[in-house]
């Protein structure tokens, strides 16, 4: 066993991150670490009605865990390596990337429907700018909808329109039924009883079924890494997005654990670092640091190693997905982080520089429109 005491990992308290920490306990634990996980609330968590390109700085999610790391408070954090800011304070580092997990998006509907097959002028729910981009681009005719919230929380605010409809015909049919006791040319329009239907439910179907309907998908968008780590992918129908034109976010379905610079994060790292993983999300955040995106513009890099080389894919969108600079590069494995940068700076120049900075602008008039006055 560990000599030097537990490891004192900062983690966010949503049901998600707690799963995700939880991995990353079981990592170190196989290695004959002990572990202690310790929740601490973030701003990202604070702000729950703001999409998160308007929470700030970029961090939202992970500033507060590092600041107990820095201040000697706790061991090490773990982050959605998608969440953290490319800078980082030079005493922190990124201790270890564990074995990535499915990197691509998912698209969730209650009933199965593959994209193409989404009804024209459908509601299309996400919160991330990429996606938005990525789903207007190709499919111009869809409305795409801000959708915020935990993994449960969204499937619920998909599921809750159909649901609560099926239930109240049943509740009809039951008083039908009821009404024709007797009747033997009676034919029910359902076999079951409501109560039987809804003993029936999953535990997510019922709180949908109590859930406030405010706007109807047709379709939402997820990670796969977060759907199948939040344990529900039995719990609803989806269909998995081509990593083409859906390319994911840089670092998706990547872990990441940070530590002080020193001998605890050489430790963590021998321990549980991945070096594929490592090597295919240090060129996708190589990559978008040197773009200078962060999380304000649509950008999608993905990178793949295939023997001597990283096949890195990149598109940056426009707001709406109307333009993009798109482009995919074999980079030398053994210079992977350098051959990174220089894909970036010729992409720059193809004109991601300027989508770039349009969204940039964008970002700020949204920000100066909710500053107004009420009325103006």
């Amino acid at each position: 066993m560990r000599t030097r005491g537990t490891l004192r990992l900062a983690t966010r308290g949503s049901t998600l991150a707690r799963r995700q920490a939880a991995l990353v306990k079981e990592a170190l634990e196989e290695r004959r670490y002990e572990v202690e996980l310790v929740t601490v609330e973030t701003t990202g968590d604070q702000i729950r009605d703001e999409l998160i390109h308007r929470l700030g700085k970029t961090g939202a999610f992970v500033r507060e865990l590092d600041e107990r790391v820095l201040e000697g408070d706790l061991d090490g954090a773990v982050h959605s390596l998608k969440d953290m800011p490319t800078e980082q304070p030079s005493e922190l580092v990124t201790a270890a990337v564990p074995e990535r997990g499915r990197p691509g998006d998912v698209l969730v509907t209650p009933d199965g429907s593959s994209f193409q097959d989404l009804p024209r002028g459908g509601t299309v729910g996400t919160s991330s700018l990429r996606r938005r981009a990525q789903l207007l681009s190709e499919r111009p005719d869809l409305e795409v909808e801000p959708l915020r919230g935990n993994v449960d929380t969204r499937l619920e605010k998909l599921l809750a329109p159909a649901l609560q409809e099926e239930h109240q015909e049943r509740t009809e049919a039951d008083k039908e039924r009821k009404g024709n006791a007797g009747n033997e040319d009676f034919e029910p329009a359902y076999d079951r009883s409501v109560d039987d239907w809804f003993d029936d439910l999953s535990e997510l179907e019922r709180r949908a079924l109590g859930r406030e309907v405010e706007t109807e998908y047709d379709a939402i968008v997820l990670a796969a890494a977060g759907l199948e780590r939040s344990g529900l992918t039995r719990s609803v129908d989806y269909r998995e997005l081509p990593t083409g034109p859906f390319v994911p976010a840089p670092g998706q379905g990547a872990l990441a654990v940070t530590a002080r610079d020193g001998e605890t994060a050489r430790e963590i790292q021998t321990a549980i670092d991945h070096p594929r993983s490592r090597v295919e999300t240090t060129v996708e955040r190589t990559i978008l640091a040197e773009l200078g995106g962060g999380c304000i513009a649509p950008i999608g890099i993905y990178a793949v190693v295939q023997g001597e080389y990283v096949h890195a894919t990149v598109n940056v969108f426009d707001r709406d997905g109307a333009e993009s600079v798109a482009a995919s590069r074999d980079l030398p494995v053994e210079t992977h982080a350098g051959a990174a940068r220089e894909f970036a700076r010729d992409l720059a120049n193809r004109g991601a520089a300027e989508l770039i900075q349009a969204a940039r602008d964008d970002a700020s008039d949204d920000v100066s429109e909710e500053d107004k006055p009420e009325g103006k």
